[in-house]
Order: structure tokens, then C-alpha cells, then sequence
């Protein structure tokens, strides 16, 4: 196991390698490689290992009823997932976790992370905490994406998302990690119309963009 990339991940931050080293006794670590497209978590099964990306990256969907779907989120190298899902015994998931690439998943037994061992070792704690700032973080970003959603306006959730973009790449230049399809199902709306509008946009002077990168203009003006 690379415990010098484990080292640099959210989830083992500020646990040195040797420390990790004697971590994954407890956590029982196992990989898996996932292809593009493929479903590494499914919906309506429980779980009790938290997903974390090797290389590659993941989508987190719900699939409706109706055919379509609806997509809640990306994470990428050195992320986790199912840990909220994990740490409740029995509990089912609600989302499919799909492979967007090749990816690589370290796969951790949850309940052992969970349990302090019996020396209550420091690096153990440390580990715990991690755990619940992700957590934190994950419930930050599913409020994002309601502010993105809320509004009625096609223009205006493409430009709460745009703005955070922005914010979180400190440029008006930035790549986003969806393409036409998963951005519109990400926030909820129909992908032509949804095209249709990035191209007003541009011919409005709000953004220029090619594939999945995008510059947002300094001056715009609302009509």
C-alpha cells in the first residue's frame, strides 16, 4: 500500500507514513479497478467501506424513476465516498457511485475507523477528525448545489455555478470537471436547452468557453 500518497490525502492528513503504516492493520485496506461507466456502489445496497480514489475519478448519481438521473457530485484523486452510508450499520444507499474514468479505489473498512483501538493512539484521533471535517465539507457542497439549483432561471443556476468555479480556482479561467451531459444533470435542467444558453451567454459577453473550459468576462451587463 502507498502510504507516501495516503499521507497527502484529506482522510490520513497530519498521520505520518509509519503511523498510516499501522492504520491499515485496522482498516483492513483492499483496491479495486473500475473501468468508465461502471458502477462501484449501486443504489439500495448497504455498505461498510468508504470509497477512496487511487486515481480517477467518480460521480455520485441518482437514478429517477423515469429514466433520468440526476448527478450530485464529482470527486476526484485522493477523495472519499460512502462514508456517511458506512458509518450507519444496515443503511442503504440512495445513489449509484460511478466510475467517470479508469479508476483506481482503496476501499477501508469503516467500522474499524470508527472504533478507537485499545491504546487510543493519537494518529487514530487524528484520523476520526479528518473524517468529520470531509464530512463537513460534503454537507458545504451539497449546499452549493442548492444555491445553484434555486433558481428557476436557466442563466442563473450556469452562473452560480460558473461564480463558485471561479472562487475555488482563484481565476476567471478555470476546467470544469463535467461535460455537457453531467453539467446538465447536475444542475437539473435539459442539455440543449442548456447549450442553447451557453451560447447566448457568450454572444452576451458573459463567458467564452471550448469543451469544459471556460473564462468568465470582468464587465457584463444585465439587460
Amino acid at each position: 500500500m502507498n502510504t507516501f500518497f495516503l499521507s497527502n490525502t484529506p482522510l490520513f492528513r497530519g498521520i505520518s507514513e509509519d503511523e498510516i503504516a499501522e492504520l491499515l492493520h485496522c482498516l483492513a485496506p483492499r483496491e479495486r479497478k473500475f473501468q468508465k461507466d461502471e458502477v462501484i456502489f449501486r443504489a439500495g445496497s448497504p455498505v461498510n467501506e468508504i470509497g477512496l480514489i487511487k486515481f480517477g475519478s467518480v460521480n455520485i448519481v441518482v437514478n429517477l424513476y423515469w429514466g433520468n438521473r440526476i448527478i450530485f457530485g464529482h470527486l476526484g484523486k485522493g477523495e472519499v465516498f460512502a462514508e456517511n452510508y458506512a458509518a450507519i450499520p444496515g443503511k442503504e444507499l440512495v445513489c449509484d457511485v460511478v466510475a467517470c474514468e479508469s479508476t483506481q479505489v482503496i476501499f477501508l473498512n469503516m467500522r474499524n475507523m470508527l472504533t478507537m483501538c485499545q491504546r487510543g493512539c493519537a494518529f487514530h484521533n487524528r484520523l476520526i477528525q479528518n473524517m468529520l471535517r470531509i464530512s463537513a465539507q460534503k454537507n458545504l457542497n451539497m449546499s452549493s448545489r442548492m444555491m445553484h439549483t434555486a433558481s428557476r432561471s436557466l442563466r442563473e443556476r450556469l452562473l452560480s455555478y460558473f461564480s463558485e468555479q471561479a472562487l475555488e480556482h482563484g481565476s476567471p479561467h478555470f476546467t470544469i470537471p463535467f461535460n455537457r451531459q453531467q453539467l446538465a444533470e447536475y444542475l437539473g435542467v435539459n442539455r440543449s436547452a442548456m447549450s442553447n444558453e451557453l451560447s447566448k451567454m457568450q454572444e452576451d459577453g458573459f463567458l467564452t468557453y471550448h469543451r469544459n473550459e471556460f473564462t468568465l468576462k470582468e464587465t457584463i451587463h444585465y439587460e
